[in-house]
């Protein structure tokens, strides 16, 4: 009887490994799948442009070459594009995340008249099309003389009503006792955030950071609106540019390409766990 019962485990251990195994080789081959466009992207950058225009289909640059991130390189002033993107999208993340963090605050832990519909007005701006008010911003910051700056690129961005959603629903799940029990101690507003909300929040801040980089590094319709200026382009605006420079050049278009959304990928490679963990950890409260 004891030996049938081994048997049986080992069996079900075997069961249980296999099917992980196949796990594993279905989340290969998906990855694989997905990643295929990206990878071939990456060996067309390391392709003369010889080896793409054939009749055979070159997976593998046969001859691998950096000419073509040096063409780039010189054909447009790209260091100076990704400087650039990295002080916006840098300065727009830790904007966002001090006032988003401030506002959810207020909208968490102090109490107001009009704070749900106020609430509720912040959340109803996000289904609002950013390309409804691109017109009447523009004309805006160019009556403030605003035009091919850094503050244009920066200023309008400096919030989020996602942001603010973000903080305040992981806000929630924390006890309005601890708020309590901090002001009976002498503790201000801004020093109970930054001495102690800021700290036990650090998967929504990773979460935001992560979201917010990215999509301000991917910015595209208005700083190509607001910057007529090379020396102040953003990358996207940079691509394009390459694009206009030598359209018969895909490789070191490709090139271009692979250099700009590395920071990007790597951004998100590193904060995928806190991106994950910031948004479901205030789902649920206690």
């Amino acid at each position: 009887m004891r030996e049938e019962s081994i048997r049986l485990n080992k069996k079900a251990i075997r069961v249980k490994k296999g099917r992980k195994a196949a796990r594993l080789m279905i989340n290969i081959v998906v990855a694989f799948i997905i990643l295929l466009p990206l990878l071939y992207a990456v060996s067309i950058a390391f392709m003369p442009s010889s080896d793409l225009y054939t009749m055979n289909l070159n997976l593998i640059p046969k001859h691998p070459t950096l000419e073509n991130f040096h063409q780039a390189l010189s054909k447009i002033p790209l260091i100076r594009f990704i400087i650039n993107s990295f002080l916006v999208a840098g300065l727009i993340t830790l904007g966002q995340i001090i006032s988003c963090s401030l506002a959810a605050f207020s909208f968490s832990f102090l109490e107001f008249k009009g704070k749900k519909i106020l609430f509720m007005l912040v959340m109803a701006t996000m289904m609002v099309p950013g390309e409804a008010t691109i017109i009447s911003n523009y004309l805006t910051v160019g009556q403030w003389g605003w035009l091919n700056t850094y503050r244009v690129l920066i200023i309008p961005y400096l919030t989020s009503a996602m942001g603010i959603f973000l903080f305040r629903q992981f806000y929630q799940s924390f006890p309005i006792s601890v708020y309590e029990a901090a002001k009976i101690d002498g503790c201000s507003n801004l020093r109970f955030i930054f001495r102690i909300l800021l700290p036990l929040t650090k998967a929504a801040i990773g979460a935001m950071a992560v979201y917010t980089f990215i999509n301000a590094w991917n910015m595209y319709m208005w700083p190509l609106l607001v910057t007529g200026d090379e020396s102040m382009r953003t990358v996207q605006i940079g691509l394009s540019m390459l694009n206009s420079v030598d359209s018969q050049s895909i490789t070191m278009m490709i090139a271009g390409v692979v250099m700009i959304i590395l920071p990007s990928i790597s951004i998100f490679i590193i904060g995928q766990k806190q991106l994950i963990r910031g948004m479901f950890s205030g789902a649920v409260k206690g």
